[in-house]
């Protein structure tokens, strides 16, 4: 169970601050809500809290995997599929664990062919989906600010 203030990870979303706890009915059906505020684009989420294991729910990084994880952003790409569909399915099974190391690849891997190749309309929105879910983890992680968080990911990636 968390409590107002935790800082956790809801995957697919992104990291945030639960703000209350509250009860609602929807449907018909009466429960309890976490009201999560994502630090980045200024979203709020409610998460049911009676199935948080289900959706993976997790506490955000500490400060020492937060720096592990700008650390692996420098680690040079392996060759990516060139099978558009393959390499999509693939970064989005890693985007979708919730592991913010899983998230980091996927947004380095497509920063990288982005800058050597280019990205399609889909890929495109993709990394801008991963590096939200990142940026907004690592922000509460490291107490920094969002400008800050993106300077450091371009540094880590490109020296």
């Amino acid at each position: 169970m968390y409590n107002v203030g935790d800082k956790i990870v809801y995957p697919m979303h992104g990291a945030g601050i639960i703000e209350s706890i509250e009860e609602k009915e929807i449907l018909g059906k009466r429960c309890s809500y976490y009201i999560m505020k994502i630090p980045i684009g200024d979203l709020k989420v409610m998460i049911p809290t009676d199935n948080v294991e289900d959706i993976g729910i997790r506490d955000v990084v500490s400060i020492s995997e937060a720096d592990r994880v700008f650390k692996t952003l420098a680690i040079e790409q392996n060759e990516l599929s060139s099978n558009w569909n393959k390499r999509y399915r693939e970064n989005m099974v890693k985007i979708k664990s919730g592991n913010i190391f899983e998230v980091a690849d996927v947004v380095r891997s497509l920063m990288q062919r982005d800058r050597d190749k280019g990205l399609s309309t889909g890929e495109r929105k993709m990394l801008n989906s991963a590096k939200q879910i990142l940026v907004s983890e690592l922000v509460l992680a490291k107490g920094l600010n969002q400008h800050e968080v993106e300077d450091k990911i371009q540094e880590y990636l490109y020296g």
